[in-house]
């Protein structure tokens, strides 16, 4: 006999549309189907059920319907239908008739008994906007009747004014539902959880609505958001089990979902518990430094300024973010130049002090090698000679030769290992040859200092005019949807870093096959910072999309 839809499957169904209704965002091309959605969708309204202790809320904030007109090969239907299989439910006839234009999974707390000696059990919320209350009630009436003849033992409880339905199954099983009023039905994976939900009604100073945090954060949601995330940061590290430092910078998070032009932009604000650190000097035009990174570049960083960096609310945020995720603070852009490392640089006294204008890193995969070729561009200032000649001073110092070639007419520095070696030939005996190992070179190009981990890098470098990144429709488009002014971006073209993103962060392989349709259709991704306000800070991924 089939058995009555679990809070676990209807969990999955409902978490899946939206990832679903991502991945088909490549049919953005066909601009007028798409016309005004999202753009009435405010606030979720199911925040009056989430406690302002929960550690995450996710709202998809229009109807799974509306989203359908993005797929590509039926992958909804395909889903809805599979998913409902093992019920005795159809989406068509028993949810699409009553479901409104919100849905929202909270994690309502870490622990529901809040007894860690029996072990961890999170309570998870489910709310679904409804448009017909009277189908709506007999859609909870149905789902438990099927349960009942599934042979589950239900117990009804008035509550507060509110039918709660729930049953004996083991916790893993369990399901309580309610309707509650005539605009949400509520379920969730224990009675304790819906209980709590409508105490947060009744005791409006418990619920999300109150709390400042949340007032605050949703006034930064964007016109045409299809999609929110609120997260309790303190929260949803005790949940997680991260280790958040005790100074923390930024206490709360949103993130919005808004469909672009060939993609989706997810933005997310940060708020603090004190006045940050001012953000980093701002570009309101693309960094002129991105004409000599060619066009085959994987993955490239590109702003201005790093001599300021520490003393920027992007490193505020940098370093909370990496801290609570491997308890490090390891700089990002020198864990990029790993070729330079092998000769103990410090990145921060020797590089970043004296860049003071533009730069750009930008890291060339290479087929027949573990690791891509480098990258480093920066625009010259008064401080840039010392601090070339302060990096050749170190590769002297580890033994290193400063020597300089002709590479097509242009003077080129090397930094070198010279050594004699045998000739291999076994007639040639007694023979020696010098072999010399590259360990980055460096030259200048107008206004620029350019450095690449070898010769050939440098030769694409100076032919890079001919097809650069900057002139590159791809990349264009991408830094076209995030906002100006900004503080610099990241690009990653997605087939040519994917490898060496998966090496430096496992946890990347689960998520493809999580939101395999998603990373199927991803052709780019455009990370930037934006918004000069104190006291938090913003901003944007871009991800570019297949069109048809």
């Amino acid at each position: 006999m089939k058995q009555g839809l679990s809070f676990r499957s209807l969990a999955a169904v409902l978490t899946i549309l939206l990832l679903i209704g991502i991945s088909g965002c490549n049919r953005l091309s066909n601009q007028n189907r798409l016309t005004g959605l999202g753009a009435t969708a405010g606030q979720p309204g199911a925040a009056i059920f989430v406690s302002q202790q929960a550690p995450v809320m996710v709202s998809l904030l229009v109807n799974p319907d509306q989203l359908q007109a993005l797929e590509r090969n039926g992958e909804l239907s395909k889903l809805k239908t599979s998913l409902l299989a093992s019920t005795d439910l159809d989406y068509k006839q028993d949810i699409q008739p009553w479901l409104g234009n919100e849905i929202t999974l909270a994690v309502t707390t870490p622990d529901i008994d809040r007894d860690p000696t029996n072990g961890r059990q999170p309570g998870y919320l489910i709310a679904l906007a409804t448009r017909k209350p009277e189908k709506s009630r007999e859609f909870v009436d149905l789902l438990f009747s099927k349960r009942a003849i599934a042979k589950a033992n239900l117990t009804t409880e008035q509550y507060q004014g509110v039918k709660l339905i729930y049953d004996d199954a083991q916790p893993e099983k369990l399901l309580a539902g309610a309707a509650v009023g005539d605009k949400f039905v509520l379920f969730a994976n224990d009675p304790k959880v819906l209980r709590e939900a409508i105490n947060n009604v009744q005791a409006p100073d418990l619920n999300l609505n109150a709390s400042s945090k949340y007032q605050q954060a949703i006034k930064h949601i964007p016109k045409g958001t299809i999609a929110t995330a609120f997260l309790n940061l303190p929260r949803v590290s005790e949940w997680q089990g991260l280790k958040l430092p005790k100074d923390t910078t930024y206490d709360s998070e949103i993130i919005s979902l808004v469909l672009a032009n060939q993609g989706l932009l997810a933005e997310t604000t940060l708020l603090a518990k004190a006045e940050t650190l001012p953000p980093l000097e701002q570009l309101s035009k693309p960094v002129d430094a991105l004409q000599y990174i060619p066009a085959s570049a994987g993955l490239v960083i590109a702003g201005k300024n790093l001599s300021n960096l520490d003393n920027s609310n992007l490193a505020q945020f940098w370093q909370q973010f990496t801290a609570a995720l491997s308890g490090s603070d390891r700089n990002a852009v020198s864990q990029l130049l790993q070729p330079l490392q092998s000769l103990d640089i410090n990145f921060k006294e020797d590089i970043f002090s004296w860049v003071q204008g533009e730069y750009a890193v930008a890291l060339l995969p290479r087929s027949e090698q573990a690791n891509p070729d480098f990258i480093f561009i920066v625009e010259k200032t008064a401080a840039t000679p010392a601090g070339i000649s302060r990096l050749d001073a170190i590769a002297s110092s580890k033994g290193l030769s400063i020597n300089t070639l002709d590479l097509n007419k242009q003077n080129i520095s090397a930094w070198t290992q010279i050594k004699a070696a045998k000739v291999a030939d076994a007639q040639k005996q007694g023979k020696y040859k010098i072999e010399a190992k590259v360990y980055a070179v460096h030259t200048t190009q107008g206004n620029y200092e350019i450095f690449a981990s070898n010769l050939e890098t440098m030769h694409e470098v100076l032919k890079a005019q001919e097809h650069s990144l900057s002139s590159d429709r791809k990349f264009r488009n991408s830094i076209a949807a995030i906002p100006q002014p900004n503080q610099g971006y990241v690009f990653l073209d997605w087939a040519k870093s994917r490898k060496i993103l998966e090496s430096q962060l496992p946890i990347l392989k689960l998520a493809e096959i999580l939101a395999k349709p998603f990373f199927q259709n991803l052709r780019s991704l455009t990370i930037s910072s934006y918004d000069g306000e104190t006291g938090l800070f913003k901003g944007g991924v871009f991800f570019q999309l297949d069109s048809l």
